[in-house]
């Protein structure tokens, strides 16, 4: 999805990758295993600092339940930086995953999102702002800096979510030479974020 956006993105591993991005994206998967991963590399505190320093964290399906607070269903560890209640699976199992359409504030048009066995959020904190819904619960939520998506936004040919995102992006660093460890091409501020984990399984 970004290459195709003229983004250069790079992997991220290990907290040096980080150096000199301005935004990072959490990409669907396992939460487990992306979490397990995370704290073993010494990921999971250098992400907090990243987004405490100001920098765009953007979350997608799994990536949504590792910024949340609260993660039940069943309960597990997370990042903690988005205040909110998340149910893993939420939407059911994989054989009931679809795609929908729906409003959102990011367009005028109904905006396409792609569940996979998506957590739903149950509960938002103070501070939230909910950018588009599914089902009567939030989709996609806001605070500052920090992105989430219970969908799988790159699964479209929409680049809505991830332009908005590149916008939060760049606000962080307008001289910066990386977001999250891309490299912006055709003069464009921001790069994308490295996935940390190659899981492509549940939530």
């Amino acid at each position: 999805m970004l290459e195709g956006m003229g983004i250069e993105t790079v992997e991220v591993r290990t907290p040096a990758d980080m150096e000199g991005c301005d935004g990072l994206i959490l990409p669907g998967g396992e939460s487990t295993t992306q979490l397990q991963f995370l704290q073993e590399e010494g990921l999971a505190e250098t992400i907090k600092q990243f987004a405490a320093e100001g920098h765009a964290v953007f979350g997608t399906c799994a990536g949504a339940i590792l910024l949340a607070t609260d993660v039940e269903n069943p309960k597990q560890e997370s990042l903690g930086l988005l205040d909110m209640t998340v149910l893993r699976n939420g939407y059911g199992r994989q054989i009931a995953s679809d795609v929908f359409s729906a409003k959102s504030t990011l367009k005028d048009e109904p905006l396409e999102m792609v569940f996979i066995r998506g957590p739903v959020i149950e509960r938002t904190g103070p501070g939230i702002e909910i950018l588009a819904k599914h089902a009567g619960k939030p989709a996609i939520v806001q605070k500052g800096r920090l992105l989430a998506t219970t969908f799988h936004p790159e699964l479209t040919s929409d680049t809505t979510v991830h332009e908005y995102f590149l916008k939060l992006a760049a606000e962080t660093d307008h001289n910066s030479g990386k977001t999250n460890g891309a490299k912006p091409k055709s003069g464009k501020a921001e790069r994308s974020k490295r996935e940390l984990t190659t899981a492509k399984s549940s939530t």
